[in-house]
């Protein structure tokens, strides 16, 4: 199910109203959005929930908005302001677009200390609200594509498209650390998750058994190869078949989705011209 959460609800929460809706507790999210955060939530269901990993893998694309001259505790309008500075109003536009052209590639990130990583067993966040000092690891993560929006001194909006596990509320303060005027987040919002976009989503007043899509949508994405009857009795019962490619021969690793009558049984990775299930769908 593709959701357009609103603001003021935790991704949680979106998934608690599914499992209602639906009479299941077999309901979980694919990425999780803050609670002032709106956009795009895969909620997958059934037995769906096992094609997570291949969901959050893909990168993200997100509208976000910053204010420049102020720092927070939580690097989002949500935290205190640790750090001020007057100048916020006065940068030049051009100096702004060249600090978001520098956040281009691959590079490594500081996550905000109200986090869910995890530190020492105990996520991030539980850890900075008792006020301590919580020393979180650099991620290398990857921005694919950002650039200006539009820019209303002293707030600025932003899009970007980023690799799995890339915090926007960590690009807003280190482009104000940048600008040496500081910065914080004050609005995001998810617009696409791979080539699913938020415009396919229902709002949260229009969960209900109608929403519920295929579960290849969410691995729309992934090539897709339909199995003859042979092929397709052994890959419900777990076993490799020869991947019959026209031509060459797909990468070792590479992840395929698998279809039977239209429908998807499972997932496989590419191995020396064998496809090999690492998650069967099909009872």
């Amino acid at each position: 199910m593709l959701v357009d959460k609103p603001a003021g609800l935790t991704s949680h929460d979106v998934v608690a109203r599914v499992r209602r809706a639906l009479k299941t507790r077999a309901a979980g999210h694919t990425g999780t959005l803050d609670p002032f955060a709106t956009g795009l939530l895969i909620v997958l269901v059934g037995r769906a929930t096992r094609l997570a990993r291949f969901v959050e893998s893909q990168p993200k694309q997100y509208l976000a908005t910053a204010q420049l001259g102020a720092q927070t505790s939580t690097d989002d309008l949500t935290g205190e302001v640790i750090f001020s500075s007057p100048a916020g109003r006065e940068v030049p536009e051009v100096r702004i677009r060249e600090e978001l052209a520098g956040f281009l590639g691959t590079h490594p990130q500081r996550p905000p200390q109200f986090s869910a990583k995890r530190v020492e067993g105990e996520r991030s966040y539980r850890k900075a609200r008792r006020g301590e000092t919580v020393e979180l690891a650099d991620a290398m993560v990857t921005v694919h594509g950002i650039e200006l929006v539009h820019y209303r001194p002293p707030d600025l909006c932003f899009r970007a498209v980023v690799s799995p596990g890339t915090y926007l509320r960590a690009i807003a303060r280190d482009l104000g650390t940048r600008l040496g005027v500081g910065a914080h987040l004050t609005a995001l919002r998810r617009e696409a998750i791979g080539s699913i976009s938020v415009e396919d989503a229902v709002s949260i007043e229009e969960i209900g058994p109608h929403a519920v899509l295929s579960p290849e949508t969410a691995l729309r994405d992934l090539p897709h190869v339909t199995l003859d009857e042979p092929a397709g009795e052994a890959v419900i019962h777990g076993r490799a078949v020869k991947d019959r490619m026209d031509s060459g021969r797909r990468s070792s690793g590479e992840v395929v989705a698998l279809l039977r009558h239209g429908e998807l049984v499972a997932v496989a990775r590419a191995e020396d011209g064998w496809l090999r299930p690492t998650v069967v769908l099909s009872p």
